[in-house]
């Protein structure tokens, strides 16, 4: 196939995805980058990829920073006697989220650290778990039997 062809079928197929783009009004999140292959565009594509760009940028020189919009939602929500996680949900955060400050609090947890047991095998005082996990062996085949769970607390002094 002649690279004329190949490179024609390029450019429509570019002109059909701006018209539908601009009749639709698409838009695409900002966190979706696409890579351009400048090398490839006719200088009347390059024209209309800078003007696009020009626009964006516009756009984006207009906004009000993050921070000061997110403090107006605050303000207002508190104002009206709602909290941020009321509103968004527990896992909504006032300040920028970032996913090492979630792993972080994550970890605040009692995960990976010892804890007291709280049953004991009365058979066998010196067998105990501490509720997590699997049940051992000795709780399993006395929970078979009919016993219930609560059978085998530590009672706490």
């Amino acid at each position: 196939m002649p690279a004329w062809l190949v490179r024609g079928r390029a450019c429509a197929a570019s002109i059909i995805i701006r018209a539908c783009r601009d009749a639709f009004s698409f838009s695409r999140p900002e966190s979706v980058l696409m890579a351009i292959d400048l090398t490839a565009l006719s200088p009347k594509e390059l024209d209309t990829l800078i003007a696009e760009a020009k626009r964006r940028k516009t756009i984006l020189k207009k906004r009000k920073p993050i921070a000061s919009i997110r403090k107006r939602i605050v303000d207002f929500a508190t104002a009206e006697g709602y909290t941020i996680q009321e509103l968004f949900g527990p896992g909504a955060t006032v300040g920028r989220a970032t996913a090492k400050a979630a792993k972080k609090t994550a970890r605040k947890t009692t995960a990976g650290r010892k804890v007291p047991p709280k049953y004991r095998n009365p058979a066998n005082p010196a067998e105990t778990w501490t509720g997590r996990g699997k049940h051992p062996r000795w709780l399993a085949a006395q929970l078979a039997k009919g016993k219930k769970l609560e059978d085998f607390l530590i009672k706490k002094k």
